[in-house]
């Protein structure tokens, strides 16, 4: 048993959850002999130490299980993740087990990198939560077994709601249109929004685009579909609170970390995307009464929250498939599932494992698991992503109307996926 942990920099979520600046990896490679199965982890559980004693207890567990297997974890840092993983995949050096999110799977399984992982989940298969299992499905062939799951939902200042003189928290667009003026004119933002160019849509612009009933890609993922009407819609939602003041000036060089944010800072009364980190970050800073998480919020067409699983691959080329998929079944077992929920503090991706909350705001989190959706996957999802929020900004700073901001980043969209085809 060799575990490679290192203090790496780690986000709030996946979903998504606050970067720790932090450094270095392990070394990591291919299993070395016929009962050697190596895991790459990442740092999901925030605690350095807390990540670190969690996964030593797991090889333990998971060699007297399965006595004559050398079992090593290495932890590997977030930063520059898919570079790496795509290298060693790449140089046939890669691990035999890794964690996967969903908007990996699509690039990887077209190089024909992973291994399906049905064998290892037969048994667990008829548990899991539909959504889970959905997220990490292609070609009808699940390519990483879901191992937790996360969620985002809304997240209030009382404090700032009632010196607006709001009773309610605005839980809809409509709502929330109507209760920005009432918080300008008690000098309060209304609505936290990250646009800098290193924060992920999926927790700032995507679901605002799906709760007006939009997508990102097509039906047959060959061409964009954020520049429809109901992107067009979302975008210009998001403008006008922007132009207004609704949405701090801030937005633009914020990069959905919620300490160094003007929700965070108490200069806007709500978010929208915000983890149960964020909520317990919040308790500190603000006093735990000031601290109200709602349902998920609703657009004109749809109640939807950014939430995904994470889940472990097998790499098609390693050298010991058969003990991979021996840990992939031991990690998909109930009481493996509500190990790393505790304490990873995380969502149950089976419905016959509740993981017992430990936030004072776990009911509400665990409600939101209802509206959590997981993105879009597709090979070509993080390139567009780089493509669309330069347009947003231009679209925030007046520079372009919503509708030209989101057809230069269609034009460019489908050039991108012409070329990939």
């Amino acid at each position: 048993m060799k575990t490679g942990f290192t203090r790496a920099a780690a986000p709030l979520v996946l979903l998504c959850l606050a970067v720790l600046a932090a450094a270095g990896c392990g070394a990591g490679g291919g299993g070395s002999s016929a009962n050697q199965v190596t895991v790459w982890m990442y740092p999901v559980i925030m605690d350095p130490k807390a990540n670190a004693a969690y996964w030593g207890g797991v090889e333990k567990g998971f060699e007297r299980a399965h006595p004559g297997t050398d079992l090593r974890i290495e932890q590997q840092p977030w930063e520059n993740r898919d570079q790496k993983l795509a290298t060693a995949f790449g140089g046939g050096k890669g691990p035999d087990v890794v964690l996967l999110g969903p908007d990996q799977i699509p690039q990887y399984q077209a190089n024909g990198v992973l291994r399906p992982v049905d064998g290892a989940i037969r048994s667990a298969r008829a548990a899991y939560r539909p959504a889970a299992l959905k997220a990490m499905t292609l070609d009808g062939k699940v390519y990483a077994a879901p191992i937790y799951h996360t969620v985002t939902s809304t997240l209030y200042n009382r404090r700032l709601l009632a010196k607006a003189g709001l009773k309610e928290p605005p839980a809809t667009w409509a709502a929330l249109k109507a209760a920005a003026p009432k918080l300008k004119r008690a000098g309060i933002a209304t609505l936290d929004y990250s646009a800098s160019g290193e924060a992920s849509l999926n927790m700032s612009f995507y679901p605002l685009l799906w709760q007006a009933g939009g997508r990102v890609f097509d039906e047959s993922g060959r061409r964009t579909a954020f520049a429809g009407p109901e992107g067009v819609e979302a975008l210009t939602f998001l403008v006008e609170l922007y132009r207004a003041g609704a949405v701090p000036r801030s937005a633009l060089t914020n990069a959905n970390l919620f300490t160094d944010q003007a929700l965070g800072r108490q200069q806007v009364a709500m978010g929208y995307t915000n983890t149960p980190a964020d909520a317990a970050l919040a308790a500190q800073a603000w006093g735990s009464d000031n601290v109200i998480v709602g349902p998920a919020l609703g657009g004109p067409r749809k109640q939807v929250v950014f939430g995904m699983p994470g889940g472990l691959g097998i790499n098609a080329a390693g050298r010991n498939t058969a003990g991979a998929e021996r840990f992939v079944a031991y990690m998909t077992q109930p009481a493996q599932i509500a190990a790393l929920g505790r304490a990873g503090g995380f969502f149950s991706p089976r419905s016959d494992v509740t993981v017992p909350g430990t936030g004072a705001h776990a009911k509400e989190y665990e409600a939101a698991l209802a509206y959590a959706f997981p993105g879009e996957p597709h090979r070509a999802a993080r390139q567009l992503q780089a493509l669309l929020a330069p347009e947003i900004q231009a679209a925030l700073t007046g520079e372009k109307s919503p509708r030209e901001a989101l057809t230069a980043a269609a034009e460019a969209g489908d050039d991108l996926l012409a070329r990939q085809r």
